[in-house]
């Protein structure tokens, strides 16, 4: 029985151990882990495998290897915060490559623009999480799109993603405020002015996207949050129980 008719019959997921095995290999921002935190992964992934529904689309045609390798890195994040960190959505949907999204915006004359944005990722609010499998693929070199994506909802989990995810014991409010925004700040004035970044210039879109792309970075390099933004790594690690870069 593979993982597919596990999903049709919502049974609890088994993943095999040569299975597993190839799915991390292909991840080297994994290694990292101890041994008990493989193994607390591995579980983590099957119940996320119970509880969502994965959908293809663009004719792309589900694998197992699609569906291990989106929840692997998808539970990455929350490996010390728990499944209920991605409770009130259900849904994946997987293209082959970067899909188009149809947009509109009005102008300050209230004067209606349509618009077709080409995406490789995004997380609706209360809704699906819609990604390109071509671009999962690509991940381990500080892009990570899955990361991102999955950032964006635990951004939601309080509301509209605005860079600051529901906080936990131990975190304030005014310190995870006032590190992101002093960061965010710099951040856009480098990228303003021309300087080339180690971290991807989209974090200078919105706050949104600074916590979500600084979110991939701190999983897969971990190095150029703590040297660039040491605050901002500092809050990361407390925020998600982890130190990649320990």
């Amino acid at each position: 029985m593979g993982l597919l008719d596990w999903f049709s019959s919502r049974q609890k997921i088994a993943i095999s151990a040569d299975l597993w095995a190839e799915t991390t290999a292909r991840l080297p921002f994994l290694q990292h882990l101890a041994v008990n935190e493989q193994k607390a992964l591995k579980n983590l992934v099957e119940n996320f495998l119970a509880e969502k529904e994965f959908s293809a689309a663009g004719g792309l045609e589900l694998t197992d290897e699609i569906c291990i390798s989106i929840a692997t890195q998808g539970c990455l994040p929350i490996l010390k915060l728990g499944l209920s960190a991605y409770r009130e959505w259900v849904g994946i949907i997987v293209y082959p490559d970067e899909f188009i999204v149809p947009r509109q915006i009005e102008d300050e004359n209230g004067v209606i623009h349509e618009f077709d944005d080409v995406l490789s990722g995004e997380a609706w609010e209360g809704g699906p999480l819609i990604i390109s499998w071509r671009d999962v693929q690509m991940a381990g070199a500080g892009y990570n799109v899955v990361i991102h994506e999955f950032a964006h909802k635990l951004d939601m989990l309080n509301g509209e993603a605005d860079g600051m995810p529901a906080l936990h014991s131990g975190l304030s409010e005014e310190e995870w405020i006032a590190a992101f925004s002093a960061a965010y700040d710099d951040f856009c004035q480098r990228v303003d002015s021309g300087q080339k970044t180690r971290i991807d210039a989209y974090a200078s879109e919105h706050p949104a996207e600074f916590f979500a792309v600084f979110s991939e970075t701190f999983f897969e390099l971990p190095a150029a949050v703590s040297q660039e933004y040491p605050a901002v790594y500092d809050l990361l690690k407390r925020y998600y129980l982890q130190d990649p870069g320990g």
